[in-house]
């Protein structure tokens, strides 16, 4: 069952869809169709006013654009880009990324036994604190 319709909506749609309520919104019809059999002395001008509307729209001659304006609008328009380009760019991204990310691992493996060497001065002063036992941190072993 649907809700009732207040007449303030019944009167909007009439004006956005016309006096006909079978071009409403689906969802809307049944409720219409009700508020227009409880209250016809409201809803019948309403639909009369509307489809008074619908009438002059209906007699307005309808123009179809001329072809110089058709082919100015389809050159105006934006190209569409191809998809291999889009392509080629998501694969030179993550071609790159792959490479910055082994470039990084290699790099850091490489240096590692040169910023800390083991058995360094500066390993042992650090294992030393750890333990708990006093350390020589001048590098004097």
């Amino acid at each position: 069952m649907t809700s009732p319709m207040i007449p303030a909506r019944f009167a909007a749609l009439a004006e956005a869809y016309g006096g006909e309520i079978g071009r409403w919104p689906e969802a809307e019809r049944d409720a219409a169709a009700a508020l227009l059999a409880g209250e016809a002395d409201f809803a019948a001008p309403v639909l009369a006013r509307a489809s008074g509307l619908d009438e002059a729209l209906g007699l307005w001659p309808s123009m179809a654009a001329s072809p110089a304006l058709r082919e100015a609008i389809i050159a105006a328009a934006p190209r569409q880009r191809r998809a291999v380009s889009i392509w080629a760019l998501r694969l030179g991204l993550g071609a790159g990324l792959a490479g910055a990310c082994a470039t990084g691992m290699a790099v850091g493996v490489l240096f590692l036994n040169s910023v800390v060497e083991p058995g360094g001065a500066a390993l042992s002063a650090a294992m030393a604190a750890y333990d708990g036992e006093a350390a020589n941190v001048t590098g004097d072993v």
